[in-house]
């Protein structure tokens, strides 16, 4: 699944570079990573321990089409805003964690919830529009300046997710938690072990550091939300287990290196 969309994204990245490469459009491209902070029905939300254990690395490459560069026909829209588009990986193991697995604990049950373990792979492709607080040409003719933003955009992202217990396999009352023994959503229980397509709203702020006159630093904390919510692979069902009404989501530091291409 990986290889066709990286070659999809390269052919896209030079066909836009000859079309635009005798316009008023200027390119960058760069690549991003940090940690990512995945929020599901793995552990508690809104819980630090839970948010710290759930989480994972990304990686990404990312273009942007920059309309300020090569015009000078200034405006509001070619000195504020930016296109970018992003091809990126993601994966977090993920386990419970917060008050309900130490209840759990302290009754002196079995270790349902704290032997159930999983892993969500992603990868995202998609665009956002980038909103800069001060005009772009001021930026790029200031080295040591910097340039904060905000982004919106959408994404599709490929997710391949795995779900399991160190107590054996899932589905028996010995080695499963009650709540995820019940059908949910078409699937015969709340979990499940599945590849799938889904889409996702991102937005962030961060910030552009200008490194040099052709590459910048960026700095960026990314939300994307998903329209589904097997993408950790636990999806107890809603009309019993009201606590878990939330879609799955993930929370993302990036920093990134970014090139000026020139024609």
């Amino acid at each position: 699944m990986l290889k066709p969309i990286v070659l999809t994204l390269f052919a896209f990245l030079g066909i836009t570079t000859t079309a635009f490469a005798q316009s008023d459009l200027a390119q960058e491209v760069g690549i991003i990573f940090g940690p990512v902070s995945f929020q599901s029905d793995f552990g508690e939300r809104h819980d630090m321990e839970t948010n710290v254990g759930n989480s994972g690395f990304g990686v990404g490459l990312v273009h942007f089409i920059n309309f300020s560069a090569n015009n000078n026909r200034e405006s509001f829209f070619t000195e504020h805003f930016k296109v970018r588009s992003e091809l990126s990986f993601s994966k977090t193991n993920l386990e419970h964690y917060g008050q309900w697995v130490e209840r759990e604990k302290q009754k002196g049950l079995v270790q349902h919830l704290r032997a159930m373990k999983g892993s969500t792979t992603l990868v995202n492709l998609g665009s956002q529009l980038e909103f800069s607080f001060i005009k772009i040409h001021d930026f790029e003719n200031s080295v040591g300046s910097f340039s904060p933003y905000l982004s919106l955009g959408f994404q599709a992202s490929y997710y391949s997710t795995k779900v399991g217990s160190r107590l054996g396999q899932l589905g028996l009352p010995s080695t499963t938690f009650a709540k995820y023994l019940t059908p949910s959503d078409g699937r015969p229980y709340g979990f499940s072990s599945e590849n799938g397509v889904v889409l996702s709203v991102v937005t962030g702020v961060g910030v552009h550091y200008k490194l040099t006159e052709m590459s910048d630093l960026m700095f960026d904390i990314r939300y994307q939300g998903f329209n589904s919510d097997w993408v950790d692979g636990l999806n107890p069902n809603k009309d019993i287990y009201k606590e878990n009404k939330s879609n799955d989501s993930q929370v993302w530091f990036n920093v990134g290196y970014i090139m000026y291409l020139e024609f």
